[in-house]
């Protein structure tokens, strides 16, 4: 199905679909099942997403494995409880080939632009220089907001004379072998980093502007007898999936409804602390100042011992700036590095297109979007007809799985596909429609612990507002995502 470089020969397909990771799989698989025509643009040479690119040692999810699948493809083979990245690709690449996708993914696809021409109520695509173009009936974006790496703003990161890079973008021709290594954050990527490489190399120097709350992580082998039962017994890992995820989803009422309930698991957090660290200071410069859940709780049994290491250091000084022999400190100290690693996380809250995006009358998505993402259902935005967003804004959690929000708008795509598929139809979401979503978006958001449990997170736009979280049950999101809701909809003919 590879599309011709000329607009006259090219097919139109009913939907194009950018990107392989979670999201682009699943809309695939959905097309796929449906009998729709569709391709899907890769920029890289190999499916995953995230789990392809965050290579880095010790990488894994914090949300457990039976949870961390598809509902329509559950793995009764996980080998632990909580996935770690190669085994979460290998899942992923299986279901490609399981549900035989594999050939309409077009490989080193990079989309250079696209555009809605409404006269003819399509979507074209351009590849790298314009030479390649594909077209469909509607665009789905299934980039991520986890997907462009963000690097510190610190003043002589250039002049730097030993190695530096991003924790999205790990260097394995670089050995770590007995070298002064510096890491810039104690975020997600961090705490999994440092335990895997402390014991690699010379000294491990952590540079923290905040802490982090850590709790224990209930990770653990699963033994062959279990995962054989699952395999004969299907409907153990359904009862099992069903109470994984009513556990987390509770948390939802912490975090959004009873914020009280959070000075539990924050004594329990401490407590956690305070057996792993008996250092007094050390444990001083551990605790967060702020509630529990404002920021992303992490989980981690091996952060902690590997702080104890003699050769590592915990480094809460500021930094000044990066100089061609390490970092300088505001206290005046210079640590010399060999490498420094950057776990400074990635452009979500304020995340546009990685691409220009043109709607109706020309208007471009990332211009639209200056003060903060929106959208209607976290899905579609007005002026962009035809044009779907998988998690985008206010669709991330903090508490359950985003391959459940991702199924979610899945069948609310599928469920507007088939009206656009039958007929030259464009569907947009009125301006005013989807302002009154996110203006009642934000209001359930400004009572959340995300928003006033004093801490600065990459949930919050520079405005202020929280264009990131769903701030309610996953399962009203599903509830509202059933189905197409049409009537909300301006109908273009």
């Amino acid at each position: 199905m590879e599309a011709n470089a000329s607009q006259s020969e090219s097919p139109i397909l009913d939907a194009l679909i950018v990107g392989s990771g979670f999201s682009g799989l699943c809309m695939a698989i959905k097309m796929q099942q449906a009998g729709m025509s569709y391709a899907v643009l890769e920029q890289a040479d190999s499916i995953g997403g995230t789990w392809r690119d965050n290579t880095y040692p010790g990488a894994a999810c914090d949300v457990p494995s039976n949870l961390y699948c598809f509902s329509f493809a559950a793995n009764p083979d996980w080998s632990r409880s909580y996935p770690q990245q190669a085994e979460i690709r290998d899942y992923m690449n299986a279901c490609a080939d399981r549900f035989h996708i594999r050939s309409n993914i077009h490989f080193n696809k990079k989309v250079s632009s696209a555009r809605f021409d409404a006269p003819r109520k399509i979507w074209r695509v351009d590849i790298g220089d314009g030479a390649e173009v594909f077209e469909a009936k509607a665009l789905i974006m299934g980039t991520g907001g986890l997907s462009r790496p963000q690097m510190p703003a610190i003043q002589g990161i250039e002049s730097f004379g030993g190695e530096l890079f991003h924790t999205a973008r790990w260097r394995h021709d670089i050995g770590l072998k007995g070298k002064r290594t510096g890491i810039i954050g104690t975020g997600a990527s961090a705490i999994q980093i440092v335990p895997a490489i402390a014991d690699q190399v010379g000294h491990l120097s952590i540079f923290q502007r905040t802490p982090p709350w850590l709790i224990f992580k209930p990770d653990f082998a699963v033994p062959k007898w279990r995962r054989w039962l699952r395999m004969k017994l299907p409907v153990l890992q359904k009862l099992n999936r069903a109470y994984v995820y009513s556990w987390h989803e509770s948390w939802a009422i912490a975090f959004t409804r009873l914020p009280g309930l959070l000075k539990i698991v924050q004594l329990l957090a401490k407590t956690f602390m305070a057996i792993n660290i008996r250092d007094k200071s050390l444990r001083e410069k551990l605790k967060p100042d702020y509630v529990i859940g404002c920021k992303r709780v992490l989980l981690s049994n091996h952060y902690f011992p590997a702080l104890k290491k003699p050769n590592v250091a915990l480094i809460t000084d500021a930094i000044e700036c990066i100089t061609p022999n390490g970092i300088r400190t505001r206290d005046g100290n210079e640590h010399q590095l060999d490498i420094i690693i950057a776990s400074t996380g990635f452009l979500a809250a304020e995340a546009g297109s990685p691409f220009p995006v043109f709607g109706l009358d020309g208007k471009e998505l990332n211009e639209h979007w200056q003060q903060g993402p929106s959208a209607y259902l976290g899905t579609t935005v007005s002026g962009f007809p035809n044009f779907f967003i998988m998690t985008g804004p206010n669709t991330a959690l903090g508490h359950n799985s985003m391959i459940y929000m991702i199924e979610s708008q899945a069948n609310y795509v599928m469920s507007a596909l088939k009206l656009i598929t039958q007929s030259p139809v464009a569907f947009d979401i009125p301006q005013q429609t989807q302002d009154n979503y996110n203006a009642s978006l934000q209001k359930q958001l400004a009572g959340t612990v995300w928003n006033t449990g004093g801490c600065s997170s990459w949930y919050l736009a520079s405005n202020g507002l929280n264009t990131t979280l769903w701030p309610d049950f996953t399962f009203v999101y599903r509830h509202k995502t059933r189905r197409f809701d049409v009537e909300h909809y301006q109908r273009l003919v």
